[in-house]
């Protein structure tokens, strides 16, 4: 392939990229940053297809392009969790372009997946957690400790994301329940408890009382009156558990993963947990079982008598 070709060819792929990047932001409505990390991720697969040896066209990408693709970044020392992020991220540029009759063949549909271990999520002991909670639940009648105390109960009681944190409105939120905008935009209601119903209106009394600007449409916001950020909630959740002695992962998905083991032992079905998790499917709720398995093998193993 010529120079010139090459060039025409490369120009092509940027200009089918922005489109399908611009169709994952418009109709699928995925966040920002997942945009971004698909056009990274796509924009060094193609920037390491040889051109000059086997590609004509985006048409003739083979499955053995991929495949080495695919071993490069394993060379390269990716995990098969990211091998296999990437991999969908090119999937699904494929797909767009069979919908749009650019090509007629997918060659990701003849690539097998690598395998990884799965890893089970870190979640907190009940008992532990409930106790750190009741031992810190006076707390200064202040506006910083009222939000701080409130994200904590906030994230545990509703598993919800950090995202969907910062996002709540003052609109969002009623007596007994709370509306929370979750990936690809979908909204869901998840009922709050009698405590969490508390916090809420005294965090609203006292933002009130105090000079935290009131035009703010968020329900959280910093010491200064702006919308809370992500690094915010990390650095908080962290610090709280550190202090309260918690050893292994801290941050603010340990809770939404807390929360979910916690309802699943407690007797909540799958289906109830995955519609307050906004799960799409219910084969990534289902991973809360294997966590509460475990924990049965291991007391099995240590109280049976003929272990």
């Amino acid at each position: 392939m010529g120079l010139v070709s090459k060039f025409t060819l490369l120009s092509y792929i940027w200009a089918m990229l922005d489109m399908y990047l611009k169709y994952l932001e418009s109709e699928k409505r995925y966040s920002p940053k997942t945009v971004e990390a698909y056009r990274s991720d796509l924009c060094k697969f193609f920037d390491r297809i040889d051109f000059n040896i086997s590609v004509e066209n985006i048409g003739e990408i083979k499955p053995s392009e991929i495949r080495n693709w695919i071993l490069g970044l394993i060379d390269e020392n990716h995990s098969p969790r990211t091998v296999n992020r990437k991999l969908s991220a090119l999937n699904g540029f494929f797909k767009y372009m069979i919908r749009e009759r650019i090509i007629d063949v997918n060659p990701v549909n003849k690539i097998k997946s690598p395998k990884g271990e799965k890893r089970l999520p870190v979640f907190l002991e009940e008992k532990r957690l409930n106790a750190y909670l009741d031992i810190t639940a006076d707390i200064k009648d202040n506006y910083s400790a009222i939000r701080d105390r409130t994200i904590i109960e906030l994230l545990y009681a509703t598993g919800i994301r950090r995202e969907e944190l910062i996002n709540i409105k003052i609109k969002d939120i009623s007596d007994d329940c709370i509306k929370v905008m979750g990936k690809g935009r979908k909204e869901r209601l998840i009922p709050l408890t009698r405590n969490l119903t508390v916090l809420l209106r005294q965090l609203t009394d006292k933002r009130n009382e105090t000079n935290v600007k009131n035009d703010n449409e968020y329900v959280f916001l910093t010491n200064k009156g702006e919308k809370m950020y992500p690094n915010f909630v990390y650095r908080l959740i962290k610090h709280e558990l550190t202090v309260a002695g918690f050893t292994g992962k801290k941050s603010p998905h340990v809770l939404r993963h807390t929360f979910a083991t916690h309802m699943l032992n407690n007797g909540a079905d799958l289906n109830s947990i995955k519609a307050i998790l906004g799960h799409s499917s219910l084969a990534a709720t289902q991973i809360y079982t294997h966590t509460t398995f475990e924990d049965l093998k291991r007391i099995h193993n240590k109280t049976h008598p003929r272990k």
